[in-house]
């Protein structure tokens, strides 16, 4: 994540950083990625019901709360719903308006963003930049920090344009329940992967498996989570 803003530049850094704490995201911009634990997933996809959104382990009936989601990343909880047009009219409008540029060589109707481009835009911004391109810079990272930490689809190389809207006033992103937001898509990609024909998971894996490690620390042990996939297997009729 941190490979979007230079470094560099202090200046940058200490305007992109400030609009980021006005904005209740500092906390999710510092969480590191790390190895997924892909084992310890499928152990607890394995044991996810769509019908009570709980995990059921052998040591009783558990999920992600909203506690959850507030403490790993200090997300708002409370205030407006997270919502937006799946469709945009002008999305390349859109992106000049709030980033200040726009994928040239994406079709009309596009409504992702690619982190490639995202990179290439903000990554390499000028000493002399303005208080406006610093403004768009910072969207740019909130916008990559929702779709590669938060809200990632199963690939984690794009991010929805649905949620630049809401960043419109950086004043006011804080007003929206963002942690709602990501608990909700985590929920509906656990529903989606329970489905024989489900390939990959989107959602955010980093919270599900930080979750599982911090709340039931015998999940650490390897043989434990080999356990739970006996168990888990054996159990489903």
């Amino acid at each position: 994540m941190d490979s979007l803003i230079n470094k560099d530049v202090p200046h940058i850094c200490d305007t992109v950083n400030k609009t980021l704490e006005l904005a209740e995201f500092r906390s999710a911009a510092l969480t590191r990625t790390f190895d997924l634990r892909y084992d310890l997933i499928s152990a607890l996809v394995e044991r996810w019901r769509p019908e009570t959104h709980t995990f059921h382990l052998p040591c009783g009936e558990c999920t992600v709360t909203l506690e959850d989601v507030a403490l790993h990343f200090e997300l708002p909880i409370n205030g407006d719903a997270v919502t937006g047009v799946s469709a945009i009219v002008e999305p390349a409008a859109l992106c000049y308006s709030l980033l200040g540029a726009s994928p040239g060589d994406a079709d009309p109707t596009f409504s992702e963003l690619k982190f490639t481009w995202l990179k290439a835009i903000f990554q390499h911004l000028s000493v002399n930049a303005t208080e406006e391109e610093l403004v768009c810079a910072a969207r740019a990272y909130i916008m990559h920090i929702i779709g590669g930490v938060l809200m990632p689809n199963s690939n984690n190389n794009k991010v929805h344009i649905q949620y630049l809207p809401l960043l419109a006033d950086l004043r006011n992103v804080r007003s929206y329940s963002w942690g709602s937001a990501v608990l909700a898509m985590l929920y509906r990609e656990l529903c989606l992967t329970t489905k024989p024909d489900t390939v990959d998971m989107g959602g955010c894996l980093v919270l599900l498996q930080s979750w599982a490690l911090y709340r039931m620390p015998f999940l650490a042990s390897v043989g434990e989570v080999h356990g739970i996939n006996k168990r888990g297997k054996h159990g489903q009729h």
